[in-house]
């Protein structure tokens, strides 16, 4: 394990202020082992609700929100901390840390994926499975890789949010979403995109978009789940693909789900999925 820090601050304060930091909240089984959720760009823990019974009733449950969003203590966030993929891993090891986890099975929404993928090669010994819901290694198309989005694609993106953060986030989360038979789902997502901080949206938003984790894929030394949707507009299934070959002996399953958030889409499957993988072996 490298002992040299990705960036000044790395290192955990005292326990509690890091629950505090994180909004960390445990339910579930107190002696049962550990699944650590973690959401994606835009989103807070709140997004597992669906999930959580379910889980609960065989784990415990650790959720978490990643600093500048939900209801973490914004005043902690830096841009130069979470400019960058290892920022978001720090608030992850940070938070295993304090509550001394250990054996814990990661699941992983969307850029958490790759999170967590950066956090288990820094400290293995936290980590003993990685789940990942509707991965994505890199969002741009690359030669012989598809990732889902030209560069352009990419840059009118941020163009647009960083002009108007508001109008945009109601114009992408029913997109990224789907479900348009459903509209109270992208409606959900619209107000979670709404509730977080327009600054700092966009520091994650580049940070999520024009990250490229397919070299760290390489790294993965634990068994993994891969789990995707049949449409995703965000992660098409040629990147679940992608991350399937790239991690060997993983695990690729794919729901009969549509939209980026299967966890809210079809959270009996999603929660079934993962409750599977997890105890496989146990």
């Amino acid at each position: 394990m490298n002992s040299q820090p990705w960036h000044e601050g790395v290192r955990p304060s005292e326990p509690g202020s890091i629950r505090r930091r994180n909004n960390v909240t445990v339910t579930g089984r107190a002696d049962g082992p550990v699944l650590l959720l973690a959401h994606g760009f835009g989103c807070d823990q709140n997004m597992w609700r669906l999930v959580v019974p379910a889980l609960a009733e065989h784990y415990r449950v650790v959720l978490f929100d990643y600093v500048g969003s939900g209801r973490s203590a914004h005043g902690t966030w830096s841009e130069e901390r979470y400019s960058s993929l290892e920022g978001y891993a720090a608030d992850v090891l940070e938070v295993c840390e304090a509550l001394d986890l250990r054996e814990v099975t990661f699941v992983g929404h969307s850029v958490s994926a790759m999170v967590g993928v950066l956090a288990a090669a820094r400290a293995p010994q936290y980590f003993s499975r990685l789940a990942m819901v509707a991965p994505s290694p890199r969002y741009i198309d690359d030669a012989g890789y598809q990732g889902g989005f030209s560069a352009e694609d990419i840059d009118e993106l941020l163009e647009s949010l960083d002009a108007n953060y508001l109008g945009w986030s109601a114009a992408m989360a029913p997109v990224i979403m789907g479900n348009a038979d459903r509209p109270e789902l992208g409606e959900e997502l619209t107000a979670s995109f709404c509730a977080t901080d327009p600054d700092m949206a966009r520091v994650f938003a580049r940070t999520t978009f024009l990250s490229d984790s397919r070299q760290d894929l390489k790294t993965v030394a634990v068994p993994t789940l891969v789990l995707e949707g049949r449409q995703d507009a965000i992660a098409p299934r040629e990147v679940g693909a992608y991350v399937h070959a790239a991690i060997p002996g993983s695990r690729l399953v794919t729901l009969e789900a549509t939209g980026h958030c299967p966890q809210l889409s079809a959270p009996e499957a999603t929660a079934a999925a993962i409750l599977d993988f997890a105890g496989a072996g146990r």
